[in-house]
């Protein structure tokens, strides 16, 4: 029991045995979604849909929404993939990261402001009236189980122990670089209200988190006069050996004073985003993930590229977008650091100035304002 209790002492038991743990726990977080059921006849699945949501299966797994994209079952060199993604040589840039006595004072000097920091990949903190907002946070070393899965290559921008006083936590699925188990049990402010999908509730409540709600595609809750929405997103979930989309997954809309900001999920690009900006409006600020996209051939089902980021950004009338899910870790083949290139590059290929693609240093704190 000692091992499994000792994170170092597990890894030391397991590391020689085998691989195989190793390669689920990348695909567990890190692989695009396989989808093999057999599909319905026409009339069937409008008579399945007529008692359920579309997204909603009849064993009580979930599916992206109708028309997108799709992969039958492959075999993944996955043995292949780990060897290349661990060869790559992470060079960074001596802008990307902000000195941590600086980005602290920074975000308490502008803290009765409205402020975006970002922490590290997926994880901001969304200062809006008097309430801070903290999504998918992620602060441990690595994204996996124990010692397993890939291993950060800065550190959070604020750490744990310095975080303000969080009222809101906002996770979008359960990935482990997005549902980090150690960040969830040492997190200091368990009172915070916890918002999830579908069924990843007990998880928030198995670590004495007691305000929790979970919320379906297009279903609301309002805390003290902020909005949020679940919405849909193209991705898929799974933890653990057999519980792929048994859980749901989803992005965050956060209407306040007039404002509006979409917190994005893991996504691919896909037609959902022109209805969700048909229905809902512009959005002043969209967060959209732009890394972990190659093998494009493989990450294209469940992951954008910057382009396609930015494309999103256009469907959903965005005026800005901010690249998130890079910078962090290594996930996939890409140049670490391409991402926030590309990016720029082509915003204006997608209707934005250079300067509406927005990208964070870590640590950095900025006025939603002057964004």
């Amino acid at each position: 029991m000692n091992a499994f209790k000792n994170k170092r002492n597990f890894f030391r038991t397991i590391k020689d045995k085998t691989l195989s743990l190793f390669l689920i726990v990348l695909a567990s977080c890190t692989s695009s979604s396989v989808q093999n059921r057999s599909q319905t006849s026409i009339d069937s699945r409008r008579e399945e849909e007529y008692i359920r949501p579309y997204h909603h299966l009849p064993d009580g797994t979930f599916r992206n929404p109708e028309g997108s994209i799709e992969r039958e079952d492959y075999d993944f060199p996955w043995i292949k993939f780990t060897k290349e993604r661990m060869a790559i040589k992470v060079n960074i840039p001596k802008d990307h990261v902000i000195k941590k006595e600086e980005a602290i004072t920074q975000l308490n000097t502008l803290e009765n402001e409205d402020t975006i920091t970002w922490i590290g990949h997926a994880t901001f903190l969304i200062r809006i009236g008097d309430k801070t907002i903290i999504t998918d946070p992620f602060f441990s070393p690595n994204a996996g189980p124990v010692e397993l899965g890939p291993r950060r290559y800065v550190d959070p921008g604020i750490p744990l122990s310095k975080l303000p006083k969080i009222d809101l936590v906002l996770t979008t699925h359960n990935h482990y670089d997005h549902l980090d188990t150690d960040t969830t049990k040492n997190f200091p402010f368990k009172k915070a209200k916890v918002v999830v999908p579908l069924k990843l509730g007990s998880f928030y409540k198995e670590f004495g988190f007691k305000d929790v709600t979970e919320l379906d595609w297009h279903k609301n809750i309002y805390f003290d006069g902020v909005k949020i929405t679940l919405l849909p997103a193209i991705h898929w979930s799974k933890r653990q050996l057999f519980d792929r989309n048994k859980t749901l997954w989803g992005s965050f809309l956060i209407e306040y004073r007039g404002r509006k900001l979409l917190f994005c999920c893991d996504t691919a690009m896909g037609e959902v985003y022109k209805k969700i900006g048909r229905e809902y409006g512009a959005v002043d600020i969209a967060f959209i993930n732009i890394g972990a996209y190659q093998p494009k051939d493989i990450m294209k089902y469940s992951h954008a590229s910057p382009e396609e980021a930015l494309e999103i950004g256009r469907n959903l009338k965005a005026k800005k977008v901010i690249g998130t899910h890079w910078g962090t870790i290594v996930m996939s083949l890409e140049d670490p650091f391409e991402p926030p290139i590309k990016f720029k590059e082509n915003a204006r290929n997608f209707g934005y100035d250079e300067k509406d693609a927005v990208v964070f240093k870590i640590g950095e704190t900025k006025l939603i304002k002057e964004i």
